[in-house]
């Protein structure tokens, strides 16, 4: 008798409804996500505490010394982060990030960051964002803290 068989299916249906809840919660956010739509990032595979975003780097992105202004790879990572934490459902805003740049893109690059949760604690959050180019190559990795806010009390941070 496998797990599922002696559980009656509940692990399925748990797992069905947690992602039922992250995609509407994906849906949700990119209905008023500005950014990203002015941009052209798309939000890609999404599932409980877990997002991807790409975007292609173009030439208004690129800085006085040919490469990639470090904002724009800062915000690609920080919109998967945004993605993945909120996931769960409540509104969550990221309270710390970190980010290590490793290797320059360019324009023309097409970049895809991947945010997975690491561990979720009551309201906090911990999430890492690997930036990568199409072929695999790592450009920079962050490290995200989030944080649920009550419900109510809006994104204005008082929650």
């Amino acid at each position: 008798m496998t797990h599922d068989q002696a559980d009656g299916g509940r692990d399925n249906v748990g797992q069905a409804a947690a992602m039922d809840r992250a995609l509407s919660s994906a849906a949700r956010m990119h209905a008023d996500d500005q950014v990203v739509k002015a941009l052209r990032i798309s939000i890609g595979e999404v599932a409980p505490g877990q997002a991807t975003a790409r975007m292609r780097v173009t030439a208004d992105m690129v800085n006085g010394h040919g490469i990639a202004h470090g904002g724009y790879l800062f915000l690609l990572a920080d919109a998967a982060f945004a993605y993945a934490c909120n996931t769960h459902g409540p509104v969550t805003v990221a309270r710390q990030c970190e980010i290590t740049f490793l290797s320059p893109a360019r324009e023309g690059d097409d970049l895809i960051a991947a945010a997975a949760e690491r561990v979720r604690i009551e309201r906090n959050g911990i999430y890492d964002v690997s930036v990568r180019r199409a072929n695999g190559d790592v450009l920079a990795e962050m490290r995200g803290h989030s944080r649920t806010l009550r419900p109510g009390s809006g994104a204005d941070g008082n929650g």
